[in-house]
């Protein structure tokens, strides 16, 4: 009867301290997927105050700038996929689409010296950088916050938690465009 209640005993003591990790790791996934959330709400404010900040730089540019409508126009377009796209995915393809069209309105600007003078015009871009930098950051913490959780659900015994409760890999990792990897080149 003793050996029967020490082998209890141990099965027992074994069901709770896997019990205890199970819980445990299970909490430390959760934790981290919510970070990525976070992180992302970060990131979702940054491009929200960016896309609050166009319309006033584009109507800047239009009182200067009228010929150059389809820079203006393609603006516009980016600015209202940005505000119609739902997921992370989605909002990380609309931003690029963003960012490539505010670079070439600031090629546009250049042709103008009037309009880089204006003091409105100066005010509206160094808000701008400002948030192109906060967004930089968050991109970043956010980054991060994905690798690390895609690194625990991968490792030993956090994989068996993972699968067990349905956490899923995320990819929505936010990527440098090609083009951008190149140097512009510079001729005088």
């Amino acid at each position: 009867m003793k050996p029967v209640v020490v082998t209890l005993g141990v099965i027992l003591l074994a069901v709770f301290l896997f019990g205890v990790k199970f819980v445990g790791v299970h909490n430390d996934l959760a934790t981290k997927r919510e970070t990525i959330n976070s992180s992302w709400s970060q990131i979702d404010a940054d491009l929200q105050r960016r896309a609050d900040l166009i319309p006033n730089l584009v109507e800047t540019v239009k009182g200067y700038a009228k010929e150059e409508t389809g820079v203006i126009e393609s603006i516009s377009n980016a600015r209202a996929g940005m505000m119609n796209a739902h997921t992370p995915q989605e909002k990380i393809d609309a931003n690029q689409k963003l960012e490539g069209a505010l670079g070439r309105l600031l090629v546009v600007v250049e042709n103008y010296p009037n309009l880089k003078a204006n003091q409105n015009f100066q005010s509206l871009q160094f808000e701008l950088a400002g948030t192109e930098n906060r967004i930089l950051q968050s991109r970043r913490r956010y980054n991060e916050a994905v690798k690390d959780y895609n690194t625990a659900i991968q490792l030993f015994p956090a994989n068996i938690v993972a699968s067990m409760s349905g956490f899923q890999r995320d990819d929505a990792y936010f990527k440098t465009d090609v083009n951008a990897r190149t140097a512009p080149k510079v001729s005088f």
